[in-house]
């Protein structure tokens, strides 16, 4: 985790530096919302008319794209990975927006709120049902802030990927 951290500590100063309109997502961000799960790689949300612009940040940093289209991206230097989502549909650009800024390690940075979070995940659950650590993060993020939580937002969400009786089901069990 301590690689993660100087990772992002180097690379969110350059993207803040380029003005690149970005979120943090993925396990680091769900640390952020007090929910610490291991993870691999660094995750964002970007918006998608940034990308050429962190692709050369990337690059200069020594970062290899593995792959890119024009939904995402992947990058690794050594052990070290970043990966994006692009954001080009007004929702996504709308997540980067309302992003808030957390601690993350020692620095913060922009991060998606937990409605957000949910969002990606049961999209990506949708996407692929198979992903069954995101059916976990949705359930533990819904019991850690229940109290807190836009049900009207998120309602939305589980609407969005068909999965209002999912979405019963997790808010009564609270």
């Amino acid at each position: 985790m301590n690689v993660l951290l100087e990772q992002l500590e180097e690379f969110n100063a350059r993207l803040i530096a380029c003005g690149a309109r970005y979120a943090l997502i993925g396990g680091l961000a769900l640390s952020a919302h007090q929910l610490p799960r291991a993870t691999q790689d660094i995750d964002f949300l970007l918006n998608r008319l940034d990308a050429d612009i962190v692709d050369a940040l990337l690059t200069s940093l020594g970062y290899s794209c593995i792959h890119r289209s024009e939904d995402a991206a992947n990058y690794r230097r050594g052990a070290g990975a970043i990966d994006f989502i692009y954001a080009y549909r007004p929702r996504a650009l709308l997540l980067i927006e309302t992003a808030q800024l957390r601690q993350v390690g020692a620095q913060s940075l922009n991060v998606v709120t937990v409605e957000g979070i949910i969002g990606l995940k049961l999209q990506a659950l949708t996407n692929d049902p198979r992903r069954v650590q995101d059916g976990v993060d949705i359930r533990n993020l819904i019991e850690k802030h229940h109290a807190d939580l836009n049900l009207t937002q998120l309602y939305d969400y589980f609407l969005l990927f068909d999965k209002a009786a999912l979405y019963d089901e997790l808010i009564n069990r609270q």
